[in-house]
């Protein structure tokens, strides 16, 4: 009993330091591109946002999780900016129309983000693409204008830098920033009194790299390009997607472990409700006996009788019936009972003369007329019963 104390005490502890291990146990890192502000992983922009203040002073900040056609339509904003810092963009025509008018208006869009959606490509005519090089040392990017140029530009790990376009018409845009390759990552278009810059690494602006020295003074200088406005809205449509998705469910998906255990949660109720299906079975209804209604008839039949204590009818009906018997089975007459009659139906049945003739005695005495007993009845029928047993 002592041994089998320590034994689960052991086991408890052990327990217990597992569990507190695992709780305070490092957690990885989430190298998720989410490109949030209120998110401090690798590829938030927690310190983005902190830094606006600096970046934008005296700017109005407003987040927008509409699509621009619904953001800008009829507001008739001036000396404002908008931000766009987002893995891809899938801007519509009217989004496109509604960002021109804005900007033809003196307002400011910067958007920095791998893929810019068809309607933007093409209208602009731009083309992206991936630096793959298999040397060691990092590349290079830089600004154009002398005034924000870097000695030796400025150099980022994980490929930060490594997006450029391929291909740019230089006669509608201007190019601000290049790779060490002299390839372009930079550019700006000009609209009326406004302009669009287009930055094709949005994580420059993440806080793995604002909080590297090269990064911190890369973001500020590309973003020193947006003129000091009254309002800066920050586009969270296309990362965090429409403010009309107010599914309740939404949190679940949002995050892998509960969406996990969501579907697991929807997956074990089914294999459940499957299972209990196959293996309960249904009630067997009770079937009640089928009803011999013969012998109800029968009963009912012989107690009517017995009230009214007709013996000679009885009589009649048993005799009746005997008869047909006797014409359905041996085929003979039954219209005279004499001796020729009763000479064919012992030979043909096989029953017993003396029962016979009995039995036909009984007969002819009840159809004379004599007064049928309850003694005679019950002779009548012991004879008939007598001559079926004896009968082929």
């Amino acid at each position: 009993m002592k041994g089998m104390r320590l034994y689960l005490i052991g086991s408890a502890t052990v327990l217990i330091l597992y569990l507190v291990a695992q709780y305070y146990k490092p957690k990885p890192t989430d190298w998720s591109p989410t490109y949030l502000k209120e998110d401090k992983i690798p590829y938030g922009l927690y310190v983005l946002n902190q830094e606006k203040e600096t970046i934008f002073p005296g700017a109005q900040l407003k987040t927008s999780r509409l699509p621009v056609y619904n953001t800008l339509k009829d507001q008739h904003y001036q000396k404002t900016s908008y931000l766009f810092i987002a893995s891809s963009l899938q801007f519509d025509k009217p989004d496109y129309q509604e960002l021109v008018k804005f900007m033809n208006a003196g307002n400011q869009v910067f958007i920095a983000a791998f893929n810019l959606g068809k309607v933007l490509s093409d209208t602009l005519k731009l083309e992206t693409s991936t630096i793959l090089s298999a040397t060691v040392k990092p590349g290079s990017i830089n600004f154009v204008n002398p005034a924000l140029k870097a000695k030796s530009g400025y150099v980022f790990d994980k490929g930060l830098g490594d997006q450029y376009f391929t291909n740019v018409d230089t006669s509608r845009c201007t190019v601000l920033g290049k790779n060490n390759n002299g390839e372009v990552n930079f550019i700006k278009y000009t609209f009326g009194k406004g302009a669009l810059y287009i930055l094709p690494n949005p994580q420059l602006l993440t806080n793995y790299s604002l909080l590297q020295p090269a990064g911190a003074a890369y973001a500020a200088k590309a973003l020193s390009y947006l003129q000091t406005g009254e309002t800066l809205i920050w586009d969270e449509n296309s990362t965090k997607g429409n403010i009309e998705n107010g599914s309740i469910l939404r949190v679940f998906f949002k995050h892998d472990q509960l969406r996990w255990a969501y579907c697991l949660a929807l997956a074990g109720l089914l294999v459940f409700v499957l299972f209990d299906m196959k293996r309960r079975q249904r009630i067997i209804p009770v079937l009640l006996p089928l009803k011999n209604s013969s012998a109800e008839f029968v009963t009912v039949v012989g107690k009517v009788y017995y009230q009214q204590r007709d013996n000679s009818d009885i009589a009649q009906k048993k005799i009746n019936y005997f008869l047909e018997y006797i014409r359905l089975t041996y085929r003979l007459k039954t219209l005279k009972t004499d001796e020729e009659f009763i000479s064919s139906l012992i030979l043909i049945s096989g029953a017993q003369e003396e029962t016979t003739r009995q039995l036909f005695t009984v007969i002819n005495t009840i159809h004379h007329g004599s007064k049928v007993t309850d003694t005679l009845l019950i002779e009548l029928n012991k004879l008939i019963e007598k001559f079926y047993n004896q009968a082929k």
